[in-house]
């Protein structure tokens, strides 16, 4: 499980093909590696991704060729920048929301709109991760714990607004109008949906 809040920027150091339908990926992120072990978990712009190999400040997992075709990982190359963050302990403050590195979908940067002290957002998503998504509700987008500040469902957008530290720190200050990005909605929204779907055909 992780928080959304983003430890460091990672750069992609190299993007491997392997045969069948797997693909290698090699981060260098000095600070999520400081205490990396085989087996552990670091979500890549919101992808919970399992550690294979680490050292001298690199990190690598393997990702199936499915999450490379469903989320923004697939347009990622080497010297691409990416969120990165380990998943969260037992005794650690859960600074943003919970989020489970398991991406619903992508969305497209549809509009930025900068001011004075933040910049506000708009993402397209499909109403299948639309119908999830509830103003002032939270939402990881590319891993960052977000809340969101309105929903168009005749747009087909939702809005979020980013500080600073946001933009500074995270992929998406450099994000730019067509973009891809992973969106994982509230874990909670399915929750209900499911018990709703299931107390329904009793």
């Amino acid at each position: 499980m992780f928080t959304g809040i983003i430890e460091e920027l990672g750069t992609v150091e190299a993007l491997d093909l392997l045969d069948g339908d797997a693909a290698r990926l090699t981060i260098r992120g000095p600070k999520v590696t400081e205490d990396a072990g085989h087996g552990d978990s670091i979500a890549v712009n919101g992808c919970c991704l399992t550690v294979v190999e680490y050292g001298d400040g690199l990190f690598t997992a393997d990702v199936m060729r499915e999450t490379l075709r469903r989320t923004s990982l697939g347009g990622i190359e080497k010297g691409s920048k990416v969120n990165l963050e380990r998943a969260v302990t037992a005794h650690a403050r859960l600074g943003g929301h919970i989020v489970q590195g398991h991406v619903d979908g992508v969305g497209t940067i549809a509009s930025r709109t900068p001011s004075e002290h933040w910049e506000d957002v708009r993402i397209a998503a499909g109403p299948e991760i639309l119908k999830y998504i509830a103003e002032k509700g939270s939402i990881a987008v590319d891993g960052v714990s977000l809340t969101v500040t309105d929903v168009d469902d005749e747009t087909g957008t939702f809005g979020i607004s980013l500080i600073p530290t946001t933009l500074e720190l995270t992929v998406l200050g450099g994000n730019k109008v067509g973009d891809t990005v992973n969106l994982e909605v509230d874990v909670i929204a399915k929750y209900v949906e499911r018990l709703l779907v299931a107390g329904g055909t009793k």
